[in-house]
C-alpha cells in the first residue's frame, strides 16, 4: 500500500487514479472513478496527491467536505523549475510542459481573468487543459528528474512542496472567508464619508473637502484629478511633482490639510465603500480569491476586492462569529531576522537568537544604543539605501556584520551583471530582459505588491524585471531577504495548518508576516501555541538549525482592529 496517489479529472467528469511508488512511478493499475471527492474520501491513507492544479481540483473537493493532508501540484512545480532553470516566462502549464517534453509546439498558458464581485469565479472552473493521467505521470516523472539536477535537489524538493502545500492553504482560505460584519461597516461608512447622495456622486464629507479645497485655491479645483490639484498650485506659485502625502505635508497652503483628508477618505469610499461591501461581503465573509506565490518573491495576492490591502479604520469591521475570536500573529522584524539565517553571520545570528528586539540589541553593538539608526541601517542594507546618510550606516553594520552585508551586497552585484539570483531554498529571479525588449516582465496577475523602501517611497515592484541593471541590483539585494521570508512563511502556514487539522479553527487571511486564524474561543489558547511552534518548525527545515528565532506577537481578539 502506498501513501501517494495521482488524480486527473477525466472528460466524462469523473477521475482517474492510480498509486504511485517511491520512484514516483505507478505503482498499480489506472481506476475510473466516478465522484472525485469520492476517489479521495475512500482512501484515507493517502497523505500527498499528485495533481494538475490545485486551483482546479481541490475547490471541488472541499465543496464536499473533503480536505487532503499534502499535495504535489504539477504546475507549480513547472513554474519553480522553470524560473530555477534561468527559463522564466516559458509557458508554464502541464501541457506546455508536456509538449516541451514531447519536442511539439508549445501551447501558450490560457489567461487568466480577475475574480468576479462576490463570486468564488474560479472556484469551479477549469484553469487549463486537462491531462490524461499517463501524460501527467510522465510529466511529474520528468519534473523529479529535473529536481535532483538543480543546484541543490533537497532544498528545491523542499520549495516546490512548500509552495504546494500553500496552494491547499489558499484554496480553504477562500472557502472559509474572511469574518466581515456588513452592519459595522455600513456604521464606519456613515462616520467617516456622511450620507449617500442619490445619482451615485461623492457623498456629503467628501464633497465638504472639496468645498475647501476650492475655497483655498480661490476656484473650482478636483481634489480626485492630480494634474487639476499640480496647476492649482503651480498657479499659487508652488512646484509640486505628483499628489502623494509625503511630498503634500510638506508644503504651506490652506489647501494641504482639507486635500489630504480628502484624499484618504476618498481612497476608502472607491476601494472600500458601499459598492464594494455589496459586490464582495456575502453571508458575512468577504471571499477575495487569495493566490500563493503570486510575485516573483514568493510573496502572495488577491484577485479582486483589494484583500491585502485592509485600511486600519475598515478593520474594525472584520468581526469573529459568536463565541469564536480571531487570533492575529505578527512575525517581529522578520527580514533582518531571514538575513541572520541565509548569510550565517555569526553576530546578527547571535541577537537574533537571543532577544526579542532585534533593532536594538544592533543598536547596542554598531550605532551606540540608538535604536531608530539601527532599524534604517538594517533596513536600508535590505532595501540598498546605500548612499548620504545609508552609505554612513551601512559601513557601521558592515564592521560589525560584515557577512550579513556581504551576502546582499553579492546578491546586488549578479543581479546588476543579469545573473540569477535565488533564494534559500532555491525560487530564483527571473533575469533582465534582453535588449529591445519591454522594460518590466509581469510574473504573475493580481494587485501590484511594490516594496518600499527604508523611507517609505516606493522602491521597485516585485512583479517586475528591471532592464536597469542598479535598479534590479537594489531589487535582487532585497530578493534574497524577503523571498527567502516567503519560503519561510509557506513552510510555516504548512505547519500551522497541520496543527489545525483536529481543531474547529481556521486559516482565513495571511500577508507576508500577518496570520488570522479563526477559532472558538476556547480553541484561542492552543492556536497560539501552534503558531508558536509551526514558526520555530519553519526555521529549522528552511535554514537548518541555527541560532535564530522567529518569534510572533499575538493577539486573541473578536475584531481585527483592536489587534493592532
Amino acid at each position: 500500500m502506498t501513501d501517494r496517489w495521482a488524480l486527473a479529472p477525466a472528460e466524462d467528469g469523473g477521475v482517474d487514479v492510480a498509486p504511485l511508488g517511491p520512484d514516483g512511478l505507478p505503482a498499480g493499475p489506472v481506476r475510473r472513478e466516478s465522484d472525485p471527492a469520492g476517489a479521495v474520501r475512500s482512501r484515507p491513507e493517502v497523505t500527498r496527491w499528485v495533481w494538475r492544479s490545485t486551483a482546479d481540483v481541490y475547490p471541488r473537493l472541499l465543496a464536499t467536505g473533503v480536505r487532503v493532508e499534502r499535495c504535489y501540484d504539477i504546475e507549480v512545480a513547472e513554474t519553480l523549475l522553470l524560473g530555477h532553470e534561468g527559463r522564466h516566462g516559458e509557458p508554464r502549464s502541464a501541457a506546455a510542459a508536456l509538449a516541451r517534453l514531447r519536442g511539439g509546439p508549445v501551447p501558450p498558458d490560457p489567461p487568466q481573468r480577475a475574480a468576479d464581485p462576490g463570486a468564488q469565479s474560479m472556484l469551479f472552473e477549469s484553469t487549463g487543459a486537462a491531462l490524461p493521467l499517463a501524460d501527467l505521470l510522465a510529466v511529474y516523472a520528468e519534473q523529479q528528474r529535473r529536481h535532483g539536477k538543480a543546484g541543490d535537489p533537497g532544498r528545491m524538493r523542499l520549495l516546490t512542496a512548500a509552495e504546494s502545500a500553500g496552494t491547499l492553504v489558499a484554496a480553504e482560505m477562500n472557502r472559509a472567508g474572511l469574518p466581515w460584519s456588513a452592519e459595522v461597516h455600513r456604521g464606519l461608512l456613515r462616520e467617516l464619508l456622511g450620507e449617500r447622495y442619490t445619482g451615485g456622486g461623492e457623498p456629503r464629507r467628501l464633497a465638504e473637502l472639496a468645498d475647501e479645497v476650492s475655497a483655498a485655491f480661490g476656484r473650482r479645483v478636483r481634489p480626485d484629478l492630480p494634474a487639476d490639484v499640480i496647476r492649482a498650485f503651480a498657479q499659487a506659485g508652488i512646484k509640486v511633482r505628483s499628489t502623494r502625502r509625503w511630498e503634500l505635508q510638506s508644503l504651506d497652503h490652506p489647501a494641504v490639510a482639507p486635500l489630504l483628508a480628502y484624499k484618504k477618505l476618498y481612497r476608502i469610499w472607491v476601494a472600500h465603500g458601499w459598492s464594494w461591501l455589496q459586490d464582495w461581503v456575502r453571508e458575512g465573509r468577504f471571499r477575495p480569491e487569495f493566490q500563493s506565490g503570486g510575485t516573483v518573491t514568493g510573496r502572495w495576492v488577491t484577485h479582486g476586492g483589494g484583500g491585502l490591502q485592509i485600511p486600519k479604520v475598515i478593520r474594525r469591521a472584520v468581526v469573529a462569529d459568536p463565541g469564536w475570536r480571531l487570533v492575529v500573529a505578527d512575525a517581529d522584524q522578520m527580514e533582518p531576522r531571514v538575513l541572520a539565517a541565509i548569510s550565517r553571520d555569526p553576530g546578527l545570528m547571535e541577537v537574533a537568537g537571543r532577544t526579542s528586539d532585534l533593532y536594538q540589541a544592533v543598536s547596542e553593538r554598531a550605532f551606540s544604543g540608538d535604536r531608530d539608526q539601527a532599524k534604517i541601517a538594517v533596513l536600508g542594507a535590505v532595501y540598498g539605501q546605500t548612499s548620504g546618510d545609508g552609505l554612513k550606516n551601512l559601513a557601521a553594520l558592515r564592521r560589525r556584520f560584515p557577512k550579513a552585508v556581504a551576502y546582499v551586497d553579492e546578491a546586488a552585484r549578479a543581479g546588476e551583471e543579469g545573473r540569477l539570483v535565488r533564494t534559500w531554498l532555491g525560487r530564483t529571479c527571473p533575469p533582465a530582459a534582453g535588449a529591445g525588449e519591454e522594460a518590466g516582465i509581469p510574473v504573475g496577475p493580481g494587485e501590484d505588491e511594490a516594496e518600499t523602501a527604508a523611507d517609505g517611497r516606493t522602491a521597485w515592484a516585485p512583479g517586475y524585471a528591471s532592464t536597469n541593471s542598479r535598479a534590479r541590483g537594489r531589487f535582487t539585494r532585497n530578493f534574497v531577504v524577503q523571498g527567502s521570508a516567503a519560503d519561510w512563511a509557506l513552510l510555516m502556514l504548512a505547519a500551522l495548518r497541520r496543527s489545525c487539522a483536529g481543531l474547529r479553527a481556521e486559516l482565513v487571511f495571511f500577508q507576508h508576516d500577518e496570520v488570522i486564524v479563526h477559532c472558538p474561543a476556547e480553541e484561542a489558547d492552543t492556536v497560539v501555541a501552534a503558531i508558536h511552534d509551526a514558526s520555530a518548525l519553519a526555521g529549522r527545515l528552511t535554514f537548518g538549525e541555527t541560532p535564530v528565532r522567529f518569534p510572533f506577537t499575538t493577539a486573541v481578539v473578536e475584531c481585527y482592529a483592536d489587534a493592532k
